[in-house]
């Protein structure tokens, strides 16, 4: 996954691949307290240079805070935007996995790519929804063995 600055916007006007910047600096963050571009890189299996390039272009804009050479850390900025993210995956990835009854690397998958492609009223709605699905659904067992079985038919 390179950096494409030009490429899709997103409703932060940031492209899907720098939400993704954010977002993984921010998970690197939860398990180790700092980060630094080399880490970047490997968990998102793409180059230190580009990692150098999308982390530059993230400082300039005011979304990262990177000493050369030093740690990468989120600003206040960059840390709302990465929280936001991470939430519309955690919705997604429930509703695609929980009620569509799509595996977990799938799910994933698919969660991370439309994270990017949804606005905050779309994700706040269609948590609404889950919530009354989960609600109709799978409160109790059977009625969840019926959904699945619903959705699988061809």
């Amino acid at each position: 996954m390179d950096i494409n600055l030009k490429k899709r916007k997103c409703f932060n006007n940031l492209s899907a691949s720098l939400e993704n910047y954010l977002e993984t600096i921010a998970a690197l963050k939860k398990g180790k307290k700092c980060t630094r571009i080399g880490d970047v890189a490997k968990s998102l299996n793409v180059r230190s240079s580009s990692v150098n390039v999308a982390i530059n272009f993230l400082t300039e804009n005011g979304f990262v805070i990177h000493e050369k050479y030093g740690y990468v850390d989120l600003t206040e900025e960059g840390e709302k935007i990465a929280l936001e993210i991470q939430k519309k995956h955690d919705i997604l990835y429930r509703f695609i996995n929980n009620l569509l009854f799509i595996n977990g690397k799938t799910a994933n998958k698919e969660a991370c790519q439309i994270e990017h492609l949804v606005g905050t009223e779309t994700i706040r709605r269609l948590k609404k929804l889950y919530i009354l699905l989960e609600k109709s659904f799978l409160s109790k067992k059977e009625d969840a063995i019926s959904l699945k079985e619903y959705l699988e038919k061809q």
